[in-house]
């Protein structure tokens, strides 16, 4: 089987160039391409010729445009990146009969109330970002391939920036910390994607399943439990210094603020929950919490 990655250097992308490659041949790329092969989404014509020269049987697409406040200056460009290529890929997924993989996040909803999103709950998104993916969506379901679109939420990695690691500078060289609590979600690392997918995939794949019988369509994917931005970066601290590692800033040296405290050019949503029941009954799998994942991955970076 031959599967074409698409950001292959991101996060998610990093740890999916591990996970698929048990499944077959893996034609990875980034924006700048290799070999002839355009990995870039604003092309989109190059994009097409790309799958049409690869062929492959799946589809992953692990690029987007997600500097959520840079995007409002640049609708266009995330319009583009994250709707219009969506869009050309599934095209050419359904040309193919090939899977497309693709991932979405939470902000296609409003955030309001408590309870966690399902995946058939009214969208309304609240951002270019949120905005321009809810438009991917639409794209590759109107394409009737198949398909399978991942939201998800709060993405880490071990590889590159993340909160954790933010925190963790800011608690070395500060005497306090101001982090929001009025936002709630459940940290996600790329490996969960990671190997989500690639579980879900053996599942859909013949012989594991008839391709009429495969469960296209959205699923939600988020690490169990949820916590505020405030509450993860107490969790962070708290691992570290249990660790013995030396910070200016203790647990109880970070305070709690609003969103209201921190204004940003893009509105994040108050309540990032993920109901990931369809997904766990689905493809059988167990989601552990977010807590494990951000112990490990603060492990792996110490």
């Amino acid at each position: 089987m031959k599967i074409l990655l698409l950001g292959k250097n991101g996060q998610v992308g990093w740890e999916l160039q591990r996970a698929l490659a048990v499944l077959g041949q893996v034609v990875a790329l980034d924006r700048h391409g290799a070999e002839g092969l355009c990995g870039d989404l604003s092309d989109l014509a190059g994009l097409a010729r790309t799958v049409r020269t690869v062929r492959p049987q799946v589809i992953v697409n692990a690029a987007a445009h997600t500097a959520v406040d840079k995007a409002e200056s640049e609708a266009e460009l995330a319009r583009t990146l994250n709707a219009l290529a969506p869009g050309v890929l599934a095209q050419e997924a359904a040309r193919l009969n090939a899977w497309l993989i693709h991932y979405s996040t939470d902000y296609v909803f409003d955030g309001s109330g408590s309870a966690p999103w399902k995946e058939s709950d009214a969208t309304a998104p609240l951002s270019v970002y949120g905005r321009t993916k809810l438009e991917g969506e639409q794209a590759i379901a109107a394409s009737a391939c198949r398909h399978l679109i991942f939201r998800t939420s709060w993405v880490y990695g071990a590889r590159g920036g993340n909160f954790a690691k933010t925190m963790l500078r800011l608690a070395a060289e500060r005497e306090q910390l101001n982090v929001i609590d009025d936002q709630v979600g459940a940290p996600t690392g790329a490996d969960l994607l990671a190997d989500v997918t690639a579980h879900a995939l053996r599942h859909v794949l013949p012989p594991m399943r008839r391709n009429d019988l495969a469960p296209s369509g959205i699923y939600h994917v988020a690490a169990a439990g949820e916590t505020s931005w405030h509450g993860y970066a107490r969790f962070v601290l708290q691992h570290v210094q249990a660790a013995g590692r030396a910070l200016k800033v203790g647990p109880e040296q970070v305070l709690a603020i609003p969103s209201s405290a921190y204004p940003t050019p893009a509105k994040r949503p108050h309540n990032s929950r993920l109901d990931t029941h369809k997904l766990r009954n689905t493809f059988g799998l167990h989601l552990p919490r977010w807590q494990e994942g951000v112990a490990r991955m603060l492990a792996e970076t110490s």
